[in-house]
């Protein structure tokens, strides 16, 4: 699968540019954050390795200023750092959210699949943009009827949304957060 996408937050401005494509081991998510919202400003490079059944092997992000973060995973909910020290605090975490992207709710949407005609509850290795703190979350994701259709609960937040995706999964609406325009 090689997909390009761009989304606009709903709120500030800014853009989230997406390039995935099919490497040999699975996916490569390269991607582009810029933005300006609640007195901040921030600007982030990511990739994401992704294995074929859309499990998160690698997330490497830089933003302008020079910071870095590197997190590596085994699919199984073990993260390491970018030294490969075990970071116990993500234990049970399978997928990455990163505040600033629209492109990783499409992660667990691909990964859970048919799973998701049922709520599923998850654990998130969540990194907030500005600042690149990662900590984890739990998160739900269910199948609202059609299959354009998902609810999403950040749990650990207390918010919630109806996703509108594509037939590939990518969000097209995310209400009052992001909306794509390509």
């Amino acid at each position: 699968m090689n997909k390009v996408c761009r989304w606009v937050p709903e709120q500030g401005v800014g853009l989230e540019h997406l390039e995935l494509r099919e490497t040999e081991q699975g996916l490569l998510a390269a991607g582009m954050v810029i933005g300006s919202r609640y007195a901040s400003s921030y600007g982030l490079f990511y990739e994401i390795e992704l294995a074929r059944d859309w499990t998160v092997r690698q997330v490497r992000l830089a933003s302008p200023d020079g910071a870095r973060l590197l997190l590596s995973a085994d699919g199984a909910g073990r993260w390491f750092d970018a030294d490969g020290q075990p970071l116990p605090a993500l234990d049970g975490c399978i997928d990455v959210d990163i505040s600033a992207s629209c492109f990783t709710n499409t992660i667990p949407i691909r990964r859970l699949g048919e799973g998701l005609r049922q709520r599923q509850l998850i654990d998130v290795a969540f990194i907030r943009i500005p600042g690149m703190s990662v900590e984890k979350a739990e998160q739900a994701y269910t199948m609202a009827g059609a299959p354009d259709r998902y609810r999403y609960e950040g749990v650990s937040s207390h918010f919630e949304a109806m996703l509108k995706v594509d037939a590939d999964g990518f969000v097209i609406d995310y209400p009052q957060l992001f909306k794509r325009i390509a």
